[in-house]
């Protein structure tokens, strides 16, 4: 049996998918399991897992159309009697990748989106559950292949390697942060669709490490995130001075995953690194709300609290669904509704648990 799991969403879908993985290599362990991905980020966090026999990455949309399909015909002739298009990846477009590689059973959810072609492009499917997490929306697939969970429990999976473990050991032991509490702190998000304005605003962020500074002058702050994050980092620092900040160059999320692992507390909304941080079971996990938030993402096996956001005031559904389209409002409806969540509320927060 040949399997390929398709996750060519976000970063933190990947994530999900993880507990599905173990799950297919439980139930069919002279398989070969294979996963597809999007991000070259992603497959990095897939890197060392024991249950996968070949990882394929490849950006489809920003590479040329020959060179995708060039690469998706090599992996149509590998000739996969499985594939599944793991939760949550409404749009169309990872379902016709699906159906262009050809495997006969094609599994993967309905969505509100779905249509006749849907049914037709993804063979096997089942509906959408917006009461349970992704990851139990994937494992609710097994059925469909005469499989079962059969393990335990289910959290992410993330294989890290022991140099990895050094050198988050050695930025601590370098930084003279041993003994000290640590709060990780994303400020980014997520950048497809209209997903950045879900961000919490960066002079929140800087008057939030000016009141924390003071309250616990032994704290330290690592900001965390890639090229993406920089100018939003250089903006703090320059506002808010580098006393007790610190900005890890890491060079790839495992590097970031070795090191959040180290935190204490971890702050931020509802992106990759959130998940993240969910996987290297960070002991006290803080979450600002934003109109994305719903039970499919939250952080999965992992003890967390969630700052409610007023401006959402229980409509989540009303402001995003996994129906394809972006966060649903004005760009400045959207950015007054991530402005309610006030400093305060957030130190609070953060001032309780550390």
């Amino acid at each position: 049996m040949k399997i390929l799991v398709i996750s060519l969403a976000g970063i933190g879908d990947t994530l999900f998918a993880t507990p599905l993985i173990h799950e297919l290599r439980a139930n069919f362990p002279d398989a070969t399991i294979d996963a597809l991905v999007r991000w070259r980020s992603a497959k990095d966090l897939l890197e060392g897992n024991p249950h996968l026999n070949a990882i394929h990455q490849r950006n489809l949309i920003h590479d040329s159309k020959i060179g995708s399909l060039a690469f998706l015909a090599k992996l149509r002739w590998k000739r996969y009697n499985i594939s599944i298009n793991p939760h949550p990846q409404s749009r169309r477009h990872y379902r016709l990748v699906a159906k262009f590689i050809n495997a006969p059973v094609r599994l993967g959810h309905e969505y509100e989106c779905s249509g006749a072609l849907d049914h037709w492009l993804t063979n096997w499917t089942i509906p959408q559950d917006y009461t349970r997490h992704s990851a139990e929306n994937n494992l609710s697939l097994l059925p469909l292949i005469n499989a079962k969970p059969l393990l335990p429990q289910h959290h992410y999976e993330v294989f890290l390697t022991n140099a990895e473990h050094a050198w988050a050991a050695d930025f601590v032991a370098g930084q003279n942060l041993a003994g000290r509490p640590m709060l990780g702190v994303h400020v980014g998000s997520g950048s497809t669709k209209n997903l950045a304005l879900r961000r919490w605003p960066l002079e929140n962020y800087m008057e939030l490490v000016c009141r924390l500074r003071e309250r616990h002058p032994k704290l330290a702050i690592l900001f965390f995130g890639g090229p993406e994050e920089q100018a939003d980092h250089e903006k703090i620092s320059a506002a808010a001075g580098g006393e007790n900040l610190f900005f890890p160059k890491t060079q790839n999320l495992r590097q970031a995953a070795a090191l959040i692992k180290k935190c204490d507390a971890f702050l931020s909304v509802d992106t990759s690194l959130m998940h993240l941080a969910a996987a290297m079971k960070v002991p006290k996990q803080i979450v600002i709300e934003t109109p994305t938030w719903n039970k499919p993402i939250e952080p999965y096996g992992n003890p967390f609290v969630l700052i409610k956001n007023p401006a959402v005031a229980g409509r989540n559904l009303e402001f995003y669904r996994y129906d394809g389209r972006g966060i649903q409002g004005s760009d400045d409806e959207l950015r007054r509704c991530m402005e309610s969540v006030t400093v305060e509320s957030v130190f609070e927060t953060v001032d309780k648990l550390i």
